[in-house]
């Protein structure tokens, strides 16, 4: 358990925002983001007080031969409650990943398997806007090229809202898919699958891109099929010379264009950047939830038994209906699980 004089530390920052924020000095928006921050882990600081204060005032009172039996009633609750709360404060003092809080970008592509695998990116691109639906969360589409027959070549959105980071960035992998293509006219099942990033937006303060090392070109939009959607040369490419990043965005006005595509490009180096960061870490790590490899097979899909398995934590659902439709968060909140009982784990050892 963390030292009694750490916690004060941390109450008395809290108490020094608060004052300063009601003062209107300093810059507020980091403050504010501070100060957010450690609200809840104030207030479990303040639960586990009072619920010392409450132990050790019912102990106390097993002295008293008037007060002994209320004690006695007391204390067996009070002292259960206390693993519970200890618990909840050791994960909210776990080390907070700083990219949590911020709207992430969203790439899906279809890998092995043709026009099912496309299809199947369809799929996975309406299951996470149905999840970001439910979870009042806007998305984004930045870019997207379809297919003749309804699938997705390719799919980049932006997600934004509360939290958004800390709950899809587990979702980054390889997701897999077993089932009878619609395509399929002998009734075989066919494996197939679709990539999945997340990345978290990033801020010009977090990458330098100097102008030399890009090059701009425009273009015609153009849908599924090769059609034009316009006639001005509105789309914007974004090739990033030193990484090879090539990043599109197809509005209809140029200059937006550009503001979109050097979003992604700088969201792609800043997640170029933490993943060079984790590589280096690993090996210092006792656990570690999807590592954030691009290639790793993190989910399976299969349609004729209606099951989801993540093989990461080993969970399998057999609901795979209410899935698709958007229901992930018994898999996200198991995954989050998984990594807070890592990080516990690198703290005790």
């Amino acid at each position: 358990m963390i030292s009694a004089d750490k916690l004060d530390q941390i109450v008395q920052r809290f108490q020094f925002l608060e004052a300063k924020m009601s003062q209107g000095g300093g810059d507020l928006a980091a403050l504010g983001r501070e100060y957010a921050e450690l609200r809840p882990v104030v207030a479990q600081i303040a639960e586990w007080h009072s619920l010392s204060r409450d132990l050790a005032e019912a102990e106390m009172m097993l002295k008293d031969p008037e007060m002994r039996s209320l004690a006695e009633e007391e204390l067996p609750l009070l002292r259960a409650r206390l693993p519970q709360v200890e618990q909840a404060l050791q994960l909210a003092l776990l080390p907070r990943d700083a990219a949590d809080a911020r709207p992430a970008m969203i790439e899906i592509r279809p890998g092995t398997g043709g026009d099912e695998a496309a299809l199947f990116a369809a799929d996975l691109v309406r299951m996470y806007q149905r999840y970001a639906e439910t979870h009042g969360w806007s998305f984004q589409i930045i870019e997207m090229q379809e297919t003749e027959l309804g699938g997705i070549r390719e799919l980049v959105a932006r997600i934004a809202g509360e939290g958004v980071f800390a709950r899809l960035k587990f979702e980054s992998g390889v997701h897999r898919v077993q089932r009878v293509p619609t395509t399929e006219s002998g009734g075989r099942i066919h494996t197939s699958a679709a990539t999945v990033a997340v990345l978290p937006e990033a801020e010009e303060v977090d990458v330098t891109i100097d102008p030399n090392d890009i090059r701009i070109d425009t273009m015609r939009s153009s849908g599924a099929g090769g059609q034009h959607v316009n006639t001005t040369d509105s789309a914007v490419r974004i090739t990033h010379i030193p990484t090879g990043i090539v990043v599109t965005s197809s509005e209809k006005s140029q200059h937006r264009n550009r503001e979109i595509a050097m979003n992604v490009l700088r969201a792609r180096l800043f997640d170029q950047q933490r993943q060079q960061l984790d590589t280096a870490r690993a090996a210092d790590r006792k656990s570690q939830v999807g590592c954030g490899d691009r290639s790793e097979r993190i989910r399976t899909y299969n349609f004729p038994q209606g099951r989801m398995t993540d093989h990461r934590i080993n969970l399998t659902l057999y609901r795979l209906d209410q899935i698709m439709q958007g229901d992930l968060d018994e898999i996200i909140n198991a995954l989050i699980a998984e990594h807070q009982a890592g990080l516990l784990a690198e703290m005790e050892g």
